[in-house]
């Protein structure tokens, strides 16, 4: 997302890693940029704020949960390893987790972009009022159902029917493709581009792209050649 602020999936949902050494007014502007950009994909999401090693005091995280809230978003715990943001987590009424140390240089600390290995891979199938929301790719064998919403920040390939929300590359990612058995969804999205009522015959595998600022839609043997 920025050298500041970075997004990543895991067991417990997404993970905000905000830069523990960033100047504190340059990570507010940071941070507020990066949920106005991004609000369809932040938009009622729920997620870990981790701050590493910085040690925020509990008016500082007030000001990140408000900040936070004013674009729908909830935070559902504080992750970091200094005693007083922890505390200050306690304070706000959320969970406070340590954080494991790591060698320095440890790829498991790094807090870059999304990766390939960060895609997720679900067996299920996605009912109205429903979200799945992931940083990276997602890939779905099942259906999302009419009412059901697949945000993710790379590509979508959906094993089955589409008849819900999709929005691929929510994250500013254009070059994100939608792919799916049954392409007919009730709206969707690739980047900051919008195609509603989207033809797909029964059972015809398609796939969406971006092509010339525009969402196209093309069977996905075409789109191999």
């Amino acid at each position: 997302m920025s050298d500041l602020i970075s997004i990543k999936g895991g067991r417990d949902g997404l993970r905000m890693r905000l830069d523990d050494t960033a100047e504190w007014t340059a990570l507010l502007s940071q941070l507020e940029h990066q949920l106005t950009q991004n609000r369809g994909f932040f938009n009622g999401a729920r997620l870990t704020i981790d701050v590493g090693d910085r040690a925020m005091s509990a008016e500082q995280l007030e000001t990140i949960l408000g900040l936070m809230q004013q674009h729908g978003v909830s935070a559902d715990a504080l992750a970091a390893s200094a005693r007083e943001s922890r505390n200050a987590a306690r304070a706000a009424g959320i969970t406070a987790r340590p954080l494991p140390r790591y060698p320095e240089g440890s790829a498991s600390s790094a807090a870059g972009p999304a990766s390939e290995s960060d895609a997720l891979l679900l067996i299920r199938t996605v009912r109205s009022g429903q979200v799945v929301r992931h940083s990276s790719h997602i890939t779905l064998i099942g259906d999302v159902n009419p009412g059901g919403e697949v945000i993710a920040g790379g590509s979508v390939v959906i094993w089955g029917r589409m008849r819900g929300f999709v929005h691929a590359g929510a994250l500013g990612n254009a070059e994100a493709l939608v792919c799916a058995i049954e392409l007919r969804p009730t709206q969707l999205r690739i980047a900051d581009q919008i195609a509603t009522g989207t033809r797909g015959g029964p059972h015809t595998p398609e796939v969406a792209r971006i092509e010339g600022g525009q969402i196209v839609v093309e069977p996905w043997e075409a789109s191999k050649r």
